[in-house]
This record gives C-alpha cells, structure tokens and sequence, in this order.
C-alpha cells in the first residue's frame, strides 16, 4: 500500500515538518555529489551497533549503551544518521510518509514539542537497533525510526482519520480509503513480524533493514504522545475532533 493523503486538514503551517523534509532532502543532495568518498562518509557518520557496546564485543546492557552514546562523536553518529539515506527510494518513501502524517502531529503538538518528539523518537529508535543487533559492524542510517515515532503518534491522536491509498494489484492499482489505524496497524506488524524473523534468522535482506528501529521509535510515538501533545483549551468532548471534522468536509 502507498499512502497519497489523508482528509486531515492542518490548521498551521507545519514549518518543522517541511524543516526536517527540506534538510533530509539536502544531505541527500550533498550525497549524492560525494562520488567515491561516499562509501567512506557513511562509515564515518553511520550508527554501527559495535561502537555503541563495550570493546565492540556486543553487550546489551541498556546503561552500557546509553554512556556510550553520551560520547561527542557518538552522539554526532546518532544525529546525523537521522538525516542520511541510502538511495532514492530510501529517501522518497521517508519524505512521502512525514510529509503525509507529519504536518497533523506538528498542529496537534506546536512546533518546538514536535521537533523535540521527533528527535526523541530518533533516539529511541537507534537504541532498538543496537539492541537488537549489538555486535553489528553494518552501517544504519535513515529517518526511518524518528518518522515511526511520528506514524505513532498519528495513530493515536487520529485512529478515525483515513489515509488515501494506491494498492497495486497487478496491473491494477485503484485507489482506496483506509482508516488509519488499519493502515498504520499494518505497517507497525510488518515491521513487528520482520524484525522478530530477523533476530530468529540474520540474513542479507534482514540484516539490510533495521526493523527494529521501526519498532521502538513507533512505540516511542505511542507512548510519548500524551507528554508532547498541546494542553488543550477545553477538556474536548468524546469524538469532539471527529465531529468538527465531519463538519469541514460538509462545508
């Protein structure tokens, strides 16, 4: 399934959201101008689990990872692999999945929780992987695990919203509204079912993924969304949303 739009509409301007988009679509640019020494750069700036553990030996003792991680240059890995991709469709299908879902959690959260949550996500995100990885020498980059924490999150503030979707069926490919808690219900168990085959049986297609970072940063999402979220006002009605949404697309 490919998802086109949801019928959500944004009362603001979601200006960290096309931040985020602007800057990922940067450093691909600057990627792909790197020629030879791109191979070397992604090493150098990756998150690889084994850095993360004591000696490289792949310990999964949390407090381990976390000092780890505290280090300049770790912490720079982290960070910066957040904005880093490995092909064009690597770097589309991230941008087409924020750009959808983002704008409503930055509305629902304000700009500065949001760029915060995202970051969080990220964070937590890599944390799986190394987890569930821990003497991993292959590189990780990707957006992947901070925008999981924002499909998360989506998901928990608009279950009722519905996602636009192209689902190809041969050479067919009609276009359907999904709810999106089927959709990104989906979403979350493929990542689920990959990542639990990928710790049973490690090979090249599991090991390219990290699923687990999809995972974490999505339960992150879930989890975090009711701190990040926007006081509300007014305490909201049940289905107060829903039904002011209704009423817009009336009008």
């Amino acid at each position: 399934m490919i998802p086109l739009r949801d019928d959500v509409p944004s009362r603001t301007f979601p200006v960290v959201n096309v931040t985020i988009i602007v800057i990922n679509a940067l450093f691909f640019l600057l990627e792909l101008g790197m020629g030879e020494q791109l191979q070397g750069f992604l090493y150098q700036a990756a998150v690889v689990p084994a850095l993360f553990t004591p000696g490289g030996h792949g310990s999964t003792g949390f407090l381990d990872v976390l000092l780890a991680s505290l280090y300049p240059d770790l912490w720079f890995r982290i960070l910066l692999s957040m904005f880093l991709h490995g092909g064009w469709m690597h770097v589309i299908g991230n941008m087409l999945y924020l750009w959808i879902f983002g704008d409503n959690v930055e509305d629902r959260m304000g700009h500065g929780r949001y760029a915060a949550f995202y970051l969080i996500c990220g964070w937590v995100a890599t944390y799986a992987h190394i987890w569930s990885d821990p003497s991993s020498r292959m590189p990780s980059i990707g957006a992947s695990g901070a925008i999981a924490g924002v499909l998360g999150a989506y998901i928990a503030l608009y279950p009722r919203a519905r996602v636009v979707t192209i689902i190809p069926l041969g050479l067919f490919f009609p276009l359907v509204q999904v709810p999106a808690v089927f959709f990104l219900g989906i979403w979350f168990l493929q990542q689920f079912l990959s990542g639990a085959m990928s710790l049973v049986a490690r090979t090249a297609e599991t090991g390219g993924v990290a699923w687990w970072a999809h995972v974490g940063g999505f339960a992150a999402g879930v989890a975090l969304v009711g701190i990040f979220q926007r006081p509300q006002r007014r305490p909201p009605s049940r289905d107060s949303w829903w039904e002011e949404h209704e009423l817009r697309r009336r009008v």
